[in-house]
């Protein structure tokens, strides 16, 4: 695992972990695939849905690119405190080194709409910085 991020905001945590997948990646075609799973803990005393993503992908050489969609792999869960969500999901970049950063958008029970935002994380070839 290479990186680890947490970040809390409305209520709610973010964390991540991510890893660098070597046996689906082809380095010299410049073709780096990562994974990163998602834990979300609400620490709110209502129950909060996951609504939309927002993602900022940027690589070594400061491409950036966004994807934005409903839910999180196919899911718009609900969140309570005894019931955190976690899932894996992957990016592939063209460089070695690349960073992800972003927000969920979140609906409490009283139909308001947060902001949550996500830590920027590192995606990186182990021992690249070393």
């Amino acid at each position: 695992m290479n990186n680890l991020s947490s970040q809390q905001s409305h209520g709610i945590e973010v964390s991540v972990v991510s890893d660098f997948i070597a046996g689906q990646s082809v380095v010299e075609d410049n073709h780096y695939v990562y994974s990163y799973t998602i834990t979300i803990k609400s620490h709110r005393d209502d129950v909060v849905q996951l609504i939309n993503r927002s993602w900022l992908i940027t690589d070594a050489d400061g491409k950036t690119s966004t994807v934005q969609g409903e839910g999180v792999v196919g899911e718009q869960p609900h969140l309570t405190i005894s019931k955190p969500f976690t899932y894996t999901s992957g990016c592939i970049l063209k460089t070695p080194l690349g960073t992800m950063q972003g927000f969920y958008e979140m609906k409490t029970e009283a139909g308001e709409m947060l902001k949550v935002d996500i830590p920027v994380f590192r995606l990186a070839v182990p021992n690249i910085l070393n």
